[in-house]
């Protein structure tokens, strides 16, 4: 297929995937149930390059999975940087607490079992950078709950904000996960606090940047 094509060219062009992660996503997906949720080759370069791009001190994540993406953006910080990274299925902790302590930006990771609504408030941390990939249902009130805790300037990115191309298929408009995107893409367009773009990478990824 031409896109099988496309997709290799575009990998073979771009900074090739450490072997520690290559062998996460391997294990990923031989021993999760969906382990096409974990970032891969391409985003996660992508988001090591954000963060050298962006500077911060300190990011959110929410939704480590299998700590790929943690992993990709604690490569991109700069010395004295943290990535705060939260899991709410603690059925996950067996498998990716190992693979974070024992990569080697452990030591700008802490992962925490946990709701981040209601946890990240508690850290007393204002953000540069925040990474949503949680539950899609609660893209929004994620937002609402978060955005308070980013600097001005700071950066969200959201993850699956084109949802496999569900967000223009009238067949999945009554499906939950698809509503919850549509919702988190209309609010953000219309938030004056904010500016923001969609990247169509693999599943979308929105750019959003908290204005002055």
């Amino acid at each position: 297929m031409m896109d099988d094509a496309l997709d290799n060219y575009i990998l073979q062009h771009t900074e090739p995937e450490p072997e520690y992660l290559y062998r996460l996503w391997r294990a990923t997906n031989v021993h999760t149930i969906h382990g096409r949720m974990a970032s891969g080759h391409l985003q996660g370069r992508l988001l090591k390059m954000l963060v050298q791009m962006i500077r911060p001190k300190n990011i959110l994540e929410i939704g480590t999975f299998s700590g790929y993406s943690a992993i990709s953006m604690a490569e991109g910080l700069e010395e004295g940087g943290m990535v705060y990274t939260f899991e709410i299925n603690d059925e996950m902790e067996d498998f990716t607490r190992p693979w974070i302590e024992q990569s080697p930006v452990a030591d700008k990771i802490r992962f925490m079992i946990g709701d981040a609504l209601t946890e990240a408030p508690k850290l007393g941390i204002t953000f540069d950078t925040i990474f949503i990939d949680g539950d899609k249902r609660t893209y929004v009130e994620c937002y609402d709950t978060l955005l308070p805790l980013l600097r001005t300037g700071g950066f969200i990115v959201a993850d699956n904000t084109l949802w496999d191309g569900h967000v223009v298929d009238p067949d999945y408009s009554h499906d939950q996960q698809t509503q919850g995107i549509l919702e988190f893409n209309d609010y953000v367009a219309r938030d004056p606090l904010t500016e923001q773009v969609i990247l169509p990478l693999r599943d979308g990824l929105t750019l959003i940047r908290k204005k002055s």
